[in-house]
């Protein structure tokens, strides 16, 4: 424990410009208190989102910017306030570091839905000093918005789950989803489709993979478990899965059509 009452320097990897480049980048960690965690980073994973920030896909980048909000790490020291950690902890970060405390979903414990929340990095924190990722020595955050990782849990197994692992659990617990036995079908097989199958298939469902051609079938039935494979085009098969599954995980980031494949739930 201790008051975390000094200036402390980082270096990063930042972007200086849209190029998609990043370079070193040495900066001052912001303004720390009572209630933050001081945390030496361990590895951090790679979110498409962090590839939209640095090329400024978005049209809302500041530079430079340090990203990554799949952040492993651990425990150097933490202030006098905190009491879910000490140092030695492993810990994760995600994409939010900060909120207002005060409004209705900051007192449900709903600070994702805040409207003064703060983003792990290309924001700006209550103190003025811009936020930086994961990519990164370390991070001073709020208690409010660290994890502590598992016992026996690999640092670079656990960091994904922080973005594309809780962007999936996320609604199969929230629609209750998460019973064993259900069909359930994965859209796509990106990073978050990956975690879909993986997650789904670890609550005991049968998985069903769609994707927009043969290339990944072997990926996703050999190497995730995936139970089934199914390429959208084939209009037979997708006639065979109508009325078939409980849910399906739509995790395509570009505009299709979804009638397909919502024929396919069982209403």
């Amino acid at each position: 424990m201790g008051s975390l009452e000094v200036e402390r320097k980082t270096t990063g990897w930042a972007a200086q410009d849209p190029s998609g480049i990043l370079s070193p980048y040495t900066y001052t960690l912001r303004s720390t208190g009572p209630e933050d965690v001081f945390v030496k980073v361990i590895c951090c994973g790679i979110c498409h989102t962090d590839i939209h920030q640095i090329k400024n896909d978005l049209g809302m980048s500041n530079y430079p910017m340090v990203p990554g909000h799949e952040v492993v790490g651990e425990v150097v020291e933490v202030g006098s306030g905190v009491t879910k950690f000490t140092a030695g902890d492993v810990v994760g970060v995600g994409c939010i570091v900060g909120c207002c405390g005060n409004c209705r979903p900051c007192k449900s414990d709903i600070e994702q839905y805040c409207n003064k929340k703060i983003w792990s990095y290309n924001d700006v924190y209550t103190d003025g000093k811009p936020t930086q990722g994961g990519f990164a020595g370390s991070m001073v955050v709020n208690q409010k918005f660290v994890v502590k990782i598992p016992d026996g849990m690999a640092a670079e197994q656990a960091a994904p789950l922080l973005c594309a692992g809780v962007t999936v659990y996320s609604p199969l617990n929230h629609f209750g989803l998460k019973s064993s036995g259900l069909r359930g079908g994965i859209l796509g097989l990106g990073g978050v489709g990956h975690m879909g199958v993986k997650i789904a298939k670890a609550m005991g469902h049968h998985v069903t993979v769609i994707s927009s051609s043969m290339k990944k079938k072997e990926e996703a039935l050999d190497h995730l478990g995936a139970d089934d494979y199914l390429v959208s085009s084939d209009s037979t098969r997708m006639q065979e899965l109508v009325d078939s599954l409980d849910y399906i995980i739509d995790t395509i980031p570009v505009f299709h059509p979804l009638v397909p494949y919502l024929l396919s739930v069982e209403s």
